[in-house]
This record gives structure tokens, C-alpha cells and sequence, in this order.
């Protein structure tokens, strides 16, 4: 099973829809009870890095994830702000981040020419940096939808998974032992994000 965490910050219905359409026991929960028995765990996110990471500490949370992923090592993959929330902090915020993975957010603005618009909205190609089992099933012509102001550079470009580019190169997924993250919305990338969901029921 699947655990969507509720946490007050995420587009949680859409993500729980693809997963049917992969035929992908998942559920939607925000009790810390629940969330202790999951097999494995998705982290969404939607908004700003210190208001979620409040929620989480605030809500007891962030204690049970450090204790499942870290300790039990069960999978676990963020989404989109989520997966920022992997990292060791945020320019758009104060608080520190899990920092399960070295690495931080940073802001497109005053980064990239000017031309290009923030948030960087829309469909990208991506290429796969390094090789796992989330990165299977996928050829050539990979193609996922973003929404996001801040962007991903990890510290070690082994934890980098797929890369994407837009006025510069950034980590569109990463990879650390049993913690994946994704900054483009599976959800929303059609058959690519059902493969990318698919790999992950599949771990």
C-alpha cells in the first residue's frame, strides 16, 4: 500500500487517481498512526518551503518520517515542493529541510536571461543522469510537466537522477538510497508520469 501524506499541502487527489489508472493500492492519510504502517510513502507539496515544513513539524510528522525513511528505510518520493523538502534548506525559506539528501532550492530569478518566464510552467524534456529503478521503461523523447519558481542542484551528481534544462541544467528527479524525488508533476505528465508512478508501486 501506497501512503499519501496529508499534510494540508498538496494536490493529493490527482496524485491518488494515477495511481488507480496504474492499478496502484494507494491512500490518503494525514494520522501519524497510519502513516507508521506504510510501505511506502509520497510527499507532495504545493506552496512555500517554511509554511510546509511548519505543518510537519507542527503535526508531529517530520519525527515519523525521519524514523521510517532513515531508520526502516522504507521508499519514499517527493513531489514537487516535496521534493524540495528533501533537501537541506531553501532560499525561499528560514527552516531547514529534511536533509536527507546534501543539496538546496534555489530561485530561477536573476539566474536565468530574462526572457524566460517564473514559474517555469509547462512541458520539458528531460534526459536520465543516473540510471535506477524509477528511471525503467523510459527511451528516448522523455517529456514532464513543472511548476515551479525554485529548482534543485544537488551536492553529489551521483544522487541526481534526471536532469532538466531551462536557461540552465537543474536535478528534475533525484536518488539517494530509498528516497526518490521528482520537481515535475507526475500527475500530470500523462503516460509518462503513469510509467514513472508504475516504477514507483513496482519498488
Amino acid at each position: 500500500m501506497i501512503t499519501i501524506i496529508d499534510y494540508g499541502m498538496g494536490n493529493l487527489g490527482s496524485v491518488i487517481n494515477m495511481f488507480k489508472k496504474v492499478g496502484a493500492p494507494a491512500k490518503i492519510t494525514g494520522s501519524p498512526e497510519e502513516i507508521l504502517k506504510a510501505e511506502k510513502l509520497i510527499l507532495p507539496g504545493v506552496g512555500s518551503f517554511d509554511a510546509a515544513m511548519s505543518r510537519l513539524n507542527e503535526t508531529g510528522l517530520s519525527e515519523v518520517l525521519n524514523s521510517l525513511v532513515l531508520e526502516k528505510r522504507v521508499p519514499i518520493l517527493g513531489i514537487c515542493l516535496g521534493m524540495q523538502l528533501l533537501m537541506e534548506g531553501s532560499e525561499e525559506g528560514k527552516l531547514a529541510g529534511f536533509g536527507w539528501i546534501k543539496g538546496s532550492a534555489y530561485h530561477f530569478k536573476g539566474r536565468i536571461p530574462s526572457s524566460l518566464k517564473v514559474p517555469h510552467m509547462g512541458w520539458n524534456d528531460i534526459i536520465i543522469t543516473n540510471q535506477n529503478s524509477l528511471t525503467m521503461g523510459f527511451n528516448g523523447g522523455i517529456r514532464f510537466y513543472f511548476v515551479h519558481s525554485y529548482f534543485i542542484k544537488v551536492e553529489n551528481p551521483a544522487y541526481s537522477m534526471m536532469n532538466c534544462t531551462y536557461g540552465l541544467d537543474f536535478d528534475a528527479a533525484v536518488h539517494k538510497n530509498n528516497i526518490y524525488g521528482a520537481q515535475f508533476h507526475p500527475e500530470k505528465s500523462h503516460r509518462f508520469g503513469m510509467q514513472f508512478f508504475k516504477n514507483f508501486a513496482s519498488l
